[in-house]
């Protein structure tokens, strides 16, 4: 599912972060406390809100807002990133063979929703243009690389089918002797990634997004931006024009990308005062230097209407220059690699060869969660760093007083409001700081030096920054 830069509902758990958000720059009030609307108010009030935007084309870009007792207290982008289990994206590229690293990008995929599974329907804060985030996640490199030739073995049948797909091993092995002399070699000692995102444009609702991980020799990057739209008895949310998918690259392998596309997701429930997010569409990640496609299709809903996740997908060799394989269903046997069945909120498994019985658990979502972020101290945060920029928002709606977080976030966006007056009346264009474009390069953003420079000092736990010149709001 496609991240909301622009803040609709996701479903997450309570939070992803340790609370920082009693240390505020804002002079605090301090009133009685308010008591807090119970869920079914809640949706009440949202679905009332969302009913005067029927017929219109993309509500995320309206950007309407929503009083504080509707709100999660988390910044829209503290809350969304892909790296719900990041375990499983350190070990990507890990697999001398090809079809195995396909695989292991495909259990990154299914774990980088965790939100969806383990949590409930939340609606964190709109972003700011300019506004930004940046953490590290230390994780246990511990998760054993994929090896189907070893499945392929012990099926017997498969074997043949699958051996005669592939290509000479030694064409898929490392071309140069960046971060490891030996991808296979695993230490199961703690890794580092990094990750760092900025609100790049307001109209549009953009931000982009870069992951690092220099001691694999993998990084992820993309825009996010979502449409919405609301059709009465549910929200409809789909990829944004600047929102191409992730872009995964593993320096080790030849730096062979992985184009990872986003699927429409539909927020439900919205009459029966019980939200359920739910997917029925067809993604793709593509690998043009191994010429593998995977086709992934997502099911809604079963034969009596009953919500089942379902999730069935092929593997199979393509052309890039001619990639006119869109369904399931169009892809013959003879390019058929493995295939992919299950629950996507639950367990996903793979098969060798086009009609293969013997099924492999890929990755076991139950006893999963969402992993807990390393922040800066809040003493090094900017003053346009998400949990700074919103600290006075976030403690009024914890210690529930409603009507002062709703006044203090109405502060907040007439501040950028004002911001944008200037800059139109001025002629000045705005100027990501850690990105070189608003929305370009097409689907790929590129760092900033100061953008490497921040990456970098997160690596090494180095926090300070020197505050940004121009300010969005």
């Amino acid at each position: 599912m496609a991240s909301a830069s622009s803040g609709s509902f996701h479903d997450s758990p309570a939070s992803t972060a340790p609370s920082t958000a009693s240390e505020s720059d804002i002079t605090t009030t301090t009133t009685a406390p308010e008591k807090p609307p119970d869920d079914t108010s809640k949706l009440r009030m949202f679905l009332g809100i969302l009913r005067k935007f029927i017929g219109v084309a993309d509500i995320a870009s309206v950007r309407f807002s929503l009083p504080a007792q509707l709100l999660e207290p988390t910044p829209n982008l503290e809350y969304w990133n892909y790296l719900d289990a990041p375990n499983t994206f350190v070990a990507i590229g890990d697999s001398d063979d090809e079809l195995d690293r396909m695989l292991e990008v495909l259990r990154f995929w299914f774990t980088k929703d965790l939100k969806y599974v383990k949590g409930k329907p939340c609606k964190p804060y709109n972003s700011t243009l300019g506004e930004f985030f940046r953490c590290n996640w230390v994780v246990e490199d511990s998760l054993p690389p994929i090896e189907s030739i070893k499945v392929a073995s012990a099926s017997g049948s498969a074997a043949s089918s699958i051996k005669s797909a592939k290509v000479n091993p030694t064409s898929s092995r490392p071309a140069s002797s960046n971060a490891a002399s030996n991808p296979n070699s695993k230490s199961g000692g703690p890794v580092t990634v990094s990750y760092l995102t900025e609100q790049t444009s307001h109209h549009p609702p953009v931000s982009a997004f870069y992951v690092d991980c220099p001691e694999k020799g993998i990084t992820a990057r993309g825009f996010d931006q979502i449409s919405a739209k609301f059709t009465g008895t549910s929200v409809r949310v789909t990829p944004g024009e600047h929102n191409l998918g992730i872009f995964i690259t593993i320096a080790r392998r030849n730096n062979e990308q992985y184009q990872l596309t986003h699927p429409a997701a539909n927020l439900g429930g919205l009459l029966r005062g019980s939200l359920n997010v739910t997917v029925g569409d067809i993604c793709y990640v593509t690998c043009p230097l191994t010429k593998i496609k995977t086709i992934l299709h997502y099911h809604e809903e079963g034969w009596l209407g009953k919500t089942q996740n379902k999730v069935e997908g092929v593997i199979f060799r393509y052309d890039p220059e001619n990639d006119n394989k869109t369904r399931v269903k169009d892809v013959p046997d003879k390019d058929v690699l493995a295939r992919i069945s299950g629950n996507w909120k639950d367990k996903l498994y793979f098969s060798l060869g086009p009609k293969s019985d013997t099924q492999t658990l890929l990755i076991d979502l139950s006893p999963l969660s969402v992993a807990q972020k390393v922040l800066p101290p809040i003493e090094t945060q900017l003053p346009n760093e998400s949990l700074k920029f919103w600290s006075g928002v976030t403690e009024a709606i914890t210690t529930r007083q409603y009507a002062r977080a709703t006044n203090l976030k109405q502060e907040l966006e007439e501040r950028q409001r004002e911001k944008a007056k200037e800059r139109e009346a001025s002629g000045t264009t705005w100027q990501p700081r850690f990105f070189t474009g608003a929305v370009t390069p097409l689907g790929k953003p590129e760092l900033t030096q100061d953008g490497r420079e921040v990456l970098d000092g997160l690596h090494h736990g180095k926090f300070e920054l020197k505050e940004n010149q121009v300010l969005g709001a």
